[in-house]
């Protein structure tokens, strides 16, 4: 049973993380003269960076490894890479848009896809939506409907934020990927093509070169870790219907921060029905959610492997039975290799002791 005291930390832990991630989302303003792309690769290498350290200070390498195991056939190699130009595409376009007039895109993306993970959910998976969802949902439709009809289409930016996030969610959740596991393998496999574009944009030149981009980069790694810690402390905490009510914060502070210091009005990312409309499509989330957390009092935690997502993307308990099956191979795997390993040592000594 869940104490007081850990929903207290839990929910501290969450809404630091929120305001973490925001202050990031206008951070390139800070990193000037680097272009938005160019602070995009640097946070990707700088992610990597404190992926591996927060690994490593949790000795979580092991988790890594044998999740890694588990991989066999080439169409799970390929499921397994194939999210990784979706997370890079996205990263990307957190750190671009905010500098190049995109912010209010950008955030309504946000503000979209814990409404479109549901509708996801329920069509893809068959997953019951309560009655609150299904007119959350149709808010939102409403307002997007109304400015499509209003101006004939809506934001490019906006689209590939919330409909980018689902295929990569749903191909994560093929695998089970554990979401510590494909962050790291997605930094690592975009941090070749980061490099690049930093050395031919002179990315790496310029960073040396401005001496208020030494500590404001390494700044930026620090945010990242801690961010990061403070979301899975928070997942551990917290009933997963309380996490899924609190990640609605980091689109409503992505919201201000966007109207306060990038200086942008209403009109350039939208209506003020649509807005109005998302608005009350998230409050009404917010109350389900609190309905749920209340009635239910769910226990399900963040430990190791049974890591839940927002909303209706808590992994199945078949796939996590699949994920647990796939790690007891992998030890299995190891402790065979072990003795083997020994056999073998222990026939060299016999042919040795044969050949004297």
């Amino acid at each position: 049973m869940l104490t007081s005291n850990q929903t207290v930390q839990g929910t501290l832990a969450s809404v630091s993380s929120s305001f973490l991630f925001s202050i990031m989302f206008v951070f390139g303003l800070f990193m000037q003269p680097l272009s938005g792309t160019q602070v995009a690769s640097w946070r990707v290498l700088i992610m990597l960076a404190s992926i591996m350290l927060l690994v490593s200070l949790t000795k979580q390498w092991q988790h890594v490894f044998d999740y890694i195991k588990t991989i066999k056939t080439p169409k799970e190699w390929l499921l397994f890479i194939l999210p990784t130009p979706i997370l890079g595409g996205q990263i990307w376009l957190f750190m671009w848009g905010p500098v190049n007039g995109f912010g209010l895109d950008v955030t309504l993306g946000y503000f979209l896809l814990p409404l479109v993970m549901i509708v996801v959910g329920r069509f893809f998976y068959h997953e019951s939506m309560s009655v609150l969802q299904w007119v959350a949902a149709l808010c939102a439709a409403l307002g997007i409907g109304y400015d499509i009809f209003q101006y004939g289409t809506v934001s490019w930016v906006t689209l590939f934020v919330c409909l980018g996030y689902p295929p990569y969610y749903l191909m994560r959740r093929k695998l089970a990927v554990p979401p510590i596991t494909g962050l790291l393998s997605d930094l690592t496999l975009l941090s070749p093509i980061v490099l690049v574009m930093l050395y031919a944009s002179g990315g790496i030149s310029l960073a040396a070169q401005t001496s208020k981009l030494w500590y404001l980069l390494p700044l930026l790694g620090v945010i990242s870790a801690v961010a990061m810690s403070l979301t899975m402390v928070a997942s551990r905490k917290l009933p997963v219907s309380l996490f899924g009510a609190l990640s609605y914060i980091e689109p409503m502070l992505l919201f201000v921060f966007s109207i306060t210091i990038l200086n942008q009005s209403l009109d350039e990312g939208g209506s003020l029905w649509m807005y109005s409309m998302i608005t009350l499509a998230l409050l009404i989330m917010i109350i389900d959610s609190a309905i749920g957390y209340i009635t239910n009092k769910r226990e399900d935690r963040l430990h190791g492997y049974n890591e839940p997502q927002i909303n209706s993307f808590p992994p199945h308990r078949r796939l996590k039975n699949r994920r647990v099956k796939g790690v007891l191979v992998a030890h299995r795997f190891r402790k065979i290799r072990r003795y083997q390993h020994k056999i073998d040592k222990m026939n060299r000594k016999i042919e040795q002791l044969h050949s004297k």
